[in-house]
Formats: structure tokens, sequence, C-alpha cells
């Protein structure tokens, strides 16, 4: 269950929903139901969250307990 990650990630970074809605630009009750856990995730916005918190999809997806930085490479940006 990955939502505990997403609220952990968020306030560890110092962002209410708020400031992290307006960065992604989505519905605040869409989000809100993602880290509750009521709805399931996107794959194209877990990348974009990992690449703004700067940690390994698997970390977000819990398949990790490091929250291993991304590599050096544009994979993500495309």
């Amino acid at each position: 269950m990955y939502y505990r990650r997403l609220r952990d990630l968020r306030e560890d970074h110092d962002l209410t929903q708020d400031e992290l809605i307006a960065k992604l630009g989505m519905h605040k009750t869409t989000y809100t139901n993602y880290e509750q856990g009521k709805r399931e995730i996107p794959f194209a916005l877990v990348i974009r969250l990992a690449q703004l918190y700067n940690v390994s999809i698997d970390y977000i997806a819990e398949l990790a307990d490091t929250p291993a930085p991304l590599h050096d490479t544009n994979i993500y940006c495309k």
C-alpha cells in the first residue's frame, strides 16, 4: 500500500496537499484519494512524484525500504 509513502514524502518535503496539487496541476480530491488509498495512482503520476522527490519508483511503491535517488538520466523526463 503505497499511499503511506505518498503522504510521508509530501510531509518530508514540507509540502501541504494544496502546494503539491498546485505543482502537479490536479484536483485536491483526486490526490487525496491517492494518499488515502481510495484510488489507484496512475503510473505516470508515480513517475512525476519520483522525479519531484528524487526517489525511486520502487520506494514509492513500498518495494524498497530506502529512497534511493534516481540516477542521473533523462529517461524519466521524456
